[in-house]
């Protein structure tokens, strides 16, 4: 038997890879088991001076993404001698990754996208993991989508049980037991579980807490921080966008069409009569430093270089939406979010390249074995990793 702790991205992945080889596979998710239209309502975010997101039921995170399937890190990967060619390709399949036809972008993406050309930046479509013939344009990928027209971890969880692997919800696992150097098995709720393959991807925040139980090293949290810049646009219908239908790369991150909530607030309490259908905006997002620390509180600060790549971001963000069209004096920003916590265990400090610790039979395949903070969405990238991982803990 395989013990895989937490669903999302990773979990799900090594899940399904194990159970097809023949694995007898037990999945154990924190989280509830929910419908994917009421994923919204599973948010676990974490103030940590920066407001981490994250989504706490089963097929985690995936739940609440924007369906972007970028691949990142790939340089950085095959620099430690982690060749993702195959993986990718077959994580691109298997996704359905595509770049989504101009129609369905909607209109406030499209002028974004023609404003940033205009101006001389080079523009890109994201490559999404969402069925354009299935997608509703309701602008609800974030949380959680009623149409069920985005992958999400829970498809792959699901072919890991109609390949026999059992899933157990709503239950933590609380440590990991180990005897003579090797795993073998964990602590759940005061149950022991014995097993000689353990695979934890409980997400950046959890797994190094777990992996510090044994006294294993772990190491400093990025989260890939992010501000949403926007102004009035009258009657743009830019909150009904795909979120993140493009990006431009700028300041060692991406500026990427995005609708927040928080920027109708903010304009509202300055007085501005506007509806939701009235805002434009973007997204400044960084390869922020790795300075956060996990331990009974998690603690994640902006750093001078930090605010330097967001401020020079912010400047060319607002110059594209004021040439597509919203009144800059209108400009606000939301409050600093960070979308993409990992680096807590990363490979080369608490795992080799097979993503395997010190302990023997103890893997870890979520967004903490990350490199470096991608300054992008991950997801494509932990898929990959937890397929290369699950082969080597075939050999």
């Amino acid at each position: 038997m395989a013990i895989v702790v937490g669903s999302g991205a990773g979990g799900g992945t090594i899940a399904k890879e194990l159970a097809a080889r023949g694995h007898d596979v037990l999945l154990i998710e924190k989280g509830p088991a929910i419908e994917e239209k009421d994923a919204h309502r599973f948010y676990a975010n974490v103030d940590a001076g920066v407001k981490l997101m994250r989504a706490c039921c089963l097929g985690g995170t995936t739940m609440v993404s924007a369906g972007n399937g970028m691949r990142c890190l790939e340089a950085e990967l095959r620099d430690l001698g982690i060749d993702l060619t195959r993986e990718f390709a077959e994580a691109e399949e298997e996704l359905g990754v595509r770049e989504l036809p101009d129609e369905v972008l909607g209109e406030g993406t499209r002028r974004l996208m023609d404003a940033a050309r205009r101006l001389g930046f080079p523009v890109f479509k994201m490559p999404k993991f969402i069925d354009p013939r299935r997608c509703w344009r309701d602008g609800l990928c974030g949380f959680g989508c009623p149409a069920a027209a985005r992958w999400s971890a829970v498809r792959f969880v699901e072919e890991a049980v109609k390949n026999g692997a059992t899933v157990v919800t709503e239950r933590e696992v609380e440590a990991l037991l180990t005897r003579h150097g090797e795993v073998c098995g964990v602590r759940c709720e005061g149950q022991e579980i014995a097993d000689d393959l353990v695979v934890l991807a409980a997400g950046a925040l959890e797994t190094p807490r777990l992996l510090a139980g044994l006294g294993l090293p772990t190491s400093p949290l990025f989260v890939d921080t992010f501000a949403t810049i926007g102004g009035v646009c009258p009657g743009i219908g830019f909150n009904l966008d795909i979120p993140m239908g493009a990006y431009v790369p700028c300041c060692e991150g991406l500026l990427l069409p995005h609708y927040a909530r928080q920027l109708l607030t903010l304009l509202r309490e300055r007085g501005r009569r506007v509806g939701p259908g009235d805002i434009l905006g973007m997204m400044v997002k960084i390869r922020d430093d790795d300075g956060g620390l996990v331990g009974e509180t998690v603690t994640k600060g902006v750093t001078v270089r930090d605010a330097h790549l967001l401020t020079g971001g912010a400047s060319v963000a607002g110059a594209i939406l004021e040439e597509a069209g919203a009144d800059s004096s209108t400009f606000v920003t939301a409050p600093l979010r960070g979308s993409h916590p990992g680096g807590t265990a990363r490979i080369g400090v608490s795992v080799d390249t097979n993503l395997e610790t010190e302990v023997g039979g103890l893997y870890v395949a979520d967004a903490s074995v990350l490199p470096a903070a991608p300054g992008a969405p991950p997801i494509l990238t932990i898929v990959a990793l937890a397929k290369y991982a699950a082969r080597r803990m075939e050999r």
